[in-house]
């Protein structure tokens, strides 16, 4: 049997390698994933919720049709996405800088594909089925406001409009609700255009549309819609051409009467680089919050997950992990498909004992409930930059500066010594989290004023007021978790 699965897995693995390419695969997929097939579940390892939010962003339908190709079964399969700890301490500094320069500088392969996809004519695409469904939604306290405003756009799309912001952390809940919003319009109200589009494919094709003289189309598809729905909106924050082009469709679409929602992993007003005629527009509108899930909502997760896998969970297993998990629902769901897994290879009936003997070496990896991740997002965002940045050996100025803010954040509101910060901060060596500590500290003692550079210009401001804005932030968050435990 091991032979066999093995065998699945590395069949699986040629076939996104010959659907994405070599170089893709090896950015992406090489050194970055663990694959494990058991009964009916293929789990994907990943090292990091930046890595693991990225593929299953982009090439969860590469995933799926891979595992399809090669399982070649009638019955269904389920795809999870899990925090593996042996990638996560094996993830290499060479790694980590190709996966950043593969987001900044490679857009040339996506804009040939959005070529392909949509014409040389611009012309708006068919309509895509997407993977969230308002009717899986799970929704308790914290999420109530963000469901009952997606219901209300999809009842109401020809109602007058106002423009709907939804932000949180990762894996809360923005894509499902803006996946879930498409896929009511067509069912619902099928002769309303929608477009749905991430950041960065909004980017790519804009670029494309930009050196091949071919706006016309580029704008035909974006602006004449019912409703435009903007994933990941933060990518677009240090992209000035972008970010101008999005403005405008802003307001042709918002002009015309129509819907504009966005999604984001903070605040308007939090990140870093958004031009601020945009975000006065943005705040003029609805913003909604998504908070950690409280342990109901947990619960209910897991319950709904295991009833799909047709798996009988126990009361108590479904109690204890939503106990010890609560950062994000990604996490939560890798858990129980961990737990599922190591139920069918050892053929063992479920229980609480197994969970613990299951998940122990996860829950270890698993810190307080502000996290390192928690601290690098927050940062990253402000500055305009991605996490991955931050884990790279670039030393640009607004690069550095964000770098040893977050290190000295982790080591401030985190139990974790200078090398652990170092090793999850993309392998650093542990002088270089302490040299950022002693150095942000001096910045402290003196009061001085930081510069750096965004989409606007050299920027400025006291080290202790981004310092305290930074921790506000998280503090903000770090309370939502807090009080979804108790």
């Amino acid at each position: 049997m091991p032979t066999q699965i093995e065998g699945i897995e590395d069949r699986i693995r040629a076939r996104i390698a010959e659907l994405v390419g070599p170089q893709r695969y090896k950015v992406w997929f090489k050194n970055s994933t663990q694959f494990a097939y058991s009964d009916g579940f293929l789990k994907v390892g990943v090292p990091n919720l930046f890595i693991g939010g990225w593929i299953e962003d982009h090439f969860a339908d590469v995933i799926a049709q891979a595992a399809s190709d090669v399982l070649q079964q009638d019955q269904p399969f389920s795809i999870k996405y899990a925090i593996d700890p042996v990638l996560f301490r094996n993830m290499r500094k060479s790694q980590l800088n190709s996966q950043a320069a593969f987001i900044e500088k490679n857009a040339e392969r996506a804009i040939r594909e959005v070529r392909g996809r949509n014409g040389k004519n611009g012309s708006a695409a068919p309509k895509r089925k997407l993977r969230g469904r308002l009717d899986d939604f799970v929704v308790g306290a914290a999420n109530r406001l963000a469901y009952s405003v997606a219901q209300s756009v999809v009842e109401n799309v020809d109602a007058e409009p106002s423009p709907v912001f939804f932000h949180s952390a990762c894996g809360l809940g923005k894509t499902h609700l803006l996946h879930g919003i498409a896929n009511a319009l067509s069912v619902q109200k099928p002769k309303t255009r929608w477009i749905y589009v991430s950041g960065e494919e909004f980017t790519n094709q804009f670029l494309y549309a930009l050196r091949e003289r071919r706006l016309d189309g580029f704008r035909h598809r974006y602006r004449d819609v019912d409703v435009l729905l903007l994933d990941d909106m933060q990518f677009i924050a240090n992209k000035k051409a972008t970010q101008e082009e999005f403005l405008h469709t802003f307001n042709t679409v918002n002009g015309n009467g129509k819907h504009v929602i966005l999604a984001s992993d903070a605040h308007p007003k939090m990140i870093g680089d958004l031009s601020e005629s945009l975000v006065n527009r943005l705040v003029a509108g609805m913003i909604v919050r998504i908070e950690r899930p409280d342990k109901e909502i947990r619960c209910e997760i897991l319950r709904r997950q295991a009833a799909k896998t047709q798996h009988k969970v126990p009361e108590p297993v479904i109690d204890y992990i939503a106990d010890k998990i609560h950062a994000n629902v990604r996490e939560l769901e890798g858990c129980l498909l961990k737990l599922l897994a190591y139920a069918s290879l050892t053929k063992a009936e479920i229980t609480l004992d197994l969970a613990r003997q299951a998940l122990e070496d996860h829950l270890t990896q698993t810190g307080k409930i502000l996290t390192v991740s928690d601290i690098e997002q927050s940062v990253a965002t402000f500055f305009g930059l991605t996490p991955a940045d931050l884990h790279t050996s670039r030393k640009s100025r607004t690069i550095a500066l964000a770098r040893n803010i977050a290190m000295y954040l982790a080591r401030k509101h985190t139990d974790l010594s200078f090398p652990e910060i170092a090793r999850l901060m993309g392998n650093k060596n542990h002088t270089t989290v302490l040299l950022a500590c002693r150095r942000i500290g001096k910045y402290l003692e003196e009061d001085a004023e930081v510069t750096w550079q965004n989409i606007a210009g050299p920027q400025s401001r006291k080290i202790q007021s981004l310092i305290e804005s930074q921790e506000e932030q998280l503090r903000v968050g770090a309370t939502a978790a807090s009080s979804a435990t108790t």
